[in-house]
């Protein structure tokens, strides 16, 4: 079979395909608009007497659904690889750029100038967080400022598999901007939140990033390592993660026919504002993607490291953006609705993406044997 067959075959059976929920997560996410919609509208009292059952700002039926949503993820890093990031720095170097220092403020500035200012006589109303009276357009924006500091990390691992990328450096580059969100994501969401008249208090969003990131974050480190260590690799990942994945989609599916609970009679009155949150979402992705991209060509990456590198930036961790908004504005506000037509519009947007990274492959150096699906150009099905 001669050592490129050798490589194509290793390389395929490290990787998977998208799941069925996964393949359609767009035609869920719908669905649960309409259910929770239907739900709100029938039961109005149903979703406000779960809400109110909660802890410190804290809503426990919200907290179980997100800790669910939020574990398969964090138990699937494997932060021992991130050793392997001195050796080649540049990919992991560049995704820690555009996320943290370039992502979140070109976020802030499409919102602004979009929701803020081209749509703002189209987005009427407002709404009361923490006791103030805030426009809706403002908790809107509030919304795309959450999902703008998030940087992608599990749905990351199947845009690199999709695009024939580097798993290994995306693996570093997801426990390594997991580990920053950890740490940054509270005083970066405060500060943008605060420029944007949106007054947060520092104990409420440095509570939900550690009930929501640093719970499940160390619950999933725990259990890996318990599970390797007593009944291995194998067990883990062709038992254990492939009955838990499935729970993480159930998990968020639940939280958003509840969030449409409550927002149902908004998006009856007003489904324009669903298209314009998603505008300055759409244009954000491929914006940061464009710069991510190019950084990577510029940089000489490979196409292997470049791709996944562009697609970290551009995707968002919409259950982060999700469990924050609800934490720090409610199930019922404006900013969760605005982080759930980023979880709408991710898997389209993103699946396009990963097409034109393959079309765009020539451009770049070539290393396919570090693929994890290696392209068939360089791989021909006859060696």
């Amino acid at each position: 079979m001669g050592e490129a067959g050798a490589a194509r075959s290793r390389a395929v059976r490290a990787g998977g395909n998208l799941s069925f929920f996964e393949r359609y997560l767009t035609v869920w996410v719908v669905l649960c608009i309409g259910v929770g919609i239907g739900l709100g509208r029938a039961f109005p009292d149903l979703a406000i007497a779960l809400d109110r059952i909660s802890v410190a700002q804290v809503s426990i039926p919200i907290a179980v659904c997100l800790f669910f949503m939020m574990y398969p993820i964090m138990v699937k890093i494997d932060f021992s690889r991130a050793k392997a990031a001195a050796k080649t720095p540049k990919p992991v170097l560049l995704t820690l750029v555009v996320n943290w220092l370039i992502k979140p403020f070109t976020m802030v500035a499409i919102s602004q100038f979009f929701i803020g200012w081209l749509f703002r006589q189209l987005i009427q109303g407002s709404e009361v967080i923490n006791g103030i009276s805030v426009p809706l357009a403002d908790s809107y924006i509030a919304g795309t400022i959450l999902l703008g500091i998030a940087p992608c990390t599990a749905m990351v691992l199947m845009w690199g598999y999709l695009c024939h990328g580097n798993q290994g450096h995306t693996l570093v580059m997801v426990a390594i901007n997991s580990l920053a969100m950890l740490f940054l994501y509270a005083p970066l969401g405060r500060w943008l939140l605060a420029s944007n008249n949106l007054t947060v208090p520092w104990e409420t969003i440095v509570l939900s990033v550690l009930v929501y990131v640093g719970l499940p974050l160390f619950c999933g480190v725990v259990s890996r390592q318990w599970i390797l260590r007593h009944r291995g690799r194998e067990w883990f990942e062709t038992h254990f993660l492939k009955y838990l994945s499935p729970i993480a989609i159930a998990a968020m599916l639940i939280t958003l026919v509840l969030l449409f609970a409550f927002k149902g009679e908004l998006i009856v009155n007003n489904p324009f504002h669903i298209v314009l949150i998603a505008v300055p979402l759409f244009i954000q992705t491929n914006l940061i993607f464009a710069i991510a991209y190019a950084a990577a060509r510029k940089l000489g990456l490979s196409y292997e490291d470049a791709a996944p590198a562009a697609l970290i930036g551009a995707s968002n961790h919409f259950e982060v953006a999700i469990a924050t908004a609800v934490t720090l504005f409610g199930l019922n506000s404006g900013a969760a609705l605005a982080t759930v037509v980023g979880v709408l519009i991710e898997v389209p947007v993103m699946l396009m993406l990963v097409e034109v990274c393959r079309r765009t492959a020539p451009l770049f150096p070539r290393q396919p044997e570090t693929a994890t699906l290696p392209d068939p150009r360089c791989f021909p099905l006859g060696n």
